[in-house]
């Protein structure tokens, strides 16, 4: 068969079009390309079926025949063409967010940094500022460990423009809350609110690395694939129970340390993940609708149930 790659303005990529067998895939016609045009990697490939009107464009899926997205009588095949740009692999993108936040809290704790803003460099350390400094360390340790030895991820890739953006809030972040908890006029909370903090911030991680593990299991390598309905444990009653869970932790960190970076960290974090949360929770109600034989999604909260 005869595949002519185009641009979204009718631009040919590929002069003359590629040449496919008959039973050739979106991964034969993307290595294709690529062979062609070396800095178009497979990853950094869109392809989608030209799209006469407005309507959301059709991507053509890794793994699937060509023939299966066109008409049998069809002479010459069409493809869009889109460059994703650079790409870089899910894994690289968290690790490197997460360990920034990992090793410049630290440096807040143990270093005489403060003398640099006109403060003395000897200061009295409270219990709270080493708990929050082992929380925190513990935190971004799991995440880095999760990247590599529990997530699963739906798309191989990232723009690799999501590194910079994503270490930019992540590390500025981790370097403004850090200052204030460790800052030589910090005034602890009771004891009584740092147990309570931490104590819920424990649980949540807890909580946290289990919902990974269950999420971890809906992308068996070798099973079904795609998406699936997650269920057990606070799935069972909301959409993202990682999300919450995720918040909850945060929430528990702030109850124990009060700091408004803190509280402003975990408002930002909470719109962003309410927000993901709200677009996986209707993309799961679109593709389980209880129609051709298909499961139809559970009645849940998305994110957070109200008695939490």
């Amino acid at each position: 068969m005869k595949v002519s790659v185009v641009s979204r303005s009718g631009r040919e990529i590929i002069k003359g079009g590629i040449d496919l067998s008959d039973n050739a895939t979106v991964d034969d016609l993307k290595s294709s390309i690529h062979q062609r045009v070396k800095k178009y990697y497979p990853a950094r490939q869109r392809l989608t079926l030209p799209q006469p009107g407005k309507g959301k464009p059709v991507v053509l899926e890794r793994g699937k025949r060509l023939k299966d997205y066109f008409e049998k009588d069809e002479g010459k095949l069409v493809v869009v063409f889109k460059d994703l740009g650079p790409q870089v692999a899910y894994s690289t993108l968290f690790f490197w967010e997460y360990v920034g936040p990992l090793f410049i809290y630290p440096i807040f704790y143990y270093f005489p940094v403060y003398k640099y803003f006109g403060y003395p460099a000897e200061r009295v350390i409270h219990p709270v500022q080493t708990y929050a400094m082992y929380y925190w360390c513990f935190h971004y340790a799991k995440r880095i460990l999760e990247t590599f030895f529990v997530h699963r991820f739906s798309h191989a890739t990232s723009p690799l423009s999501n590194v910079f953006r994503n270490c930019c809030y992540y590390w500025t972040f981790g370097a403004v809350i850090a200052y204030f908890v460790n800052h030589p006029l910090y005034t602890p909370v009771s004891e009584k609110q740092i147990k309570i903090g931490f104590g819920l911030g424990i649980v949540c991680q807890v909580a946290n690395f289990y919902c990974h593990i269950l999420l971890r299991n809906l992308r068996i390598p070798g099973g079904k694939g795609g998406y699936q309905i997650p269920g057990g444990f606070l799935f069972n009653i909301v959409t993202c129970a990682n999300y919450t869970t995720e918040i909850y932790q945060w929430l528990g960190f702030n109850i124990a340390t009060q700091t408004v970076a803190g509280y402003t960290f975990l408002a930002v974090a909470t719109f962003i993940m309410t927000n993901w949360a709200l677009a996986k929770h209707r993309r799961l109600k679109k593709l389980f609708d209880g129609k051709d034989g298909r499961p139809k999604y559970p009645r849940r909260w998305v994110i957070l149930p109200p008695f939490l």
